[in-house]
């Protein structure tokens, strides 16, 4: 099973961010950044250890973050197959 549907059945739904940061050059122009990774709601640990890597590693100074998350699949959604289909 791919990474991404793994993580999708253990609750995770696609994080994305758009990042408002300074230039360090020129600081008072502000330049974006768009960010999107599967993420637990409401903690969000994987943008929450993107921004913390940015701040200690990166020179442009964070302005801004907005995040939408959307949970892609819910347990609603999924009903047990008793057969399949082939073709061809």
């Amino acid at each position: 099973m791919h990474k991404d549907m793994e993580k999708q059945l253990k609750g995770y739904g696609l994080t994305t961010a758009q990042i408002l940061y300074r230039l360090p050059d020129h600081p008072v122009i502000l330049q974006t950044y768009v960010w999107q990774d599967y993420d637990l709601a409401p903690d969000f640990p994987e943008m929450r250890g993107f921004l913390k890597f940015w701040e200690e590693k990166l020179d442009g100074p964070l302005h801004s973050v907005r995040y939408i998350h959307r949970q892609l699949i819910s347990a609603t959604e999924w009903r047990a197959l008793k057969g399949e289909f082939i073709l061809h």
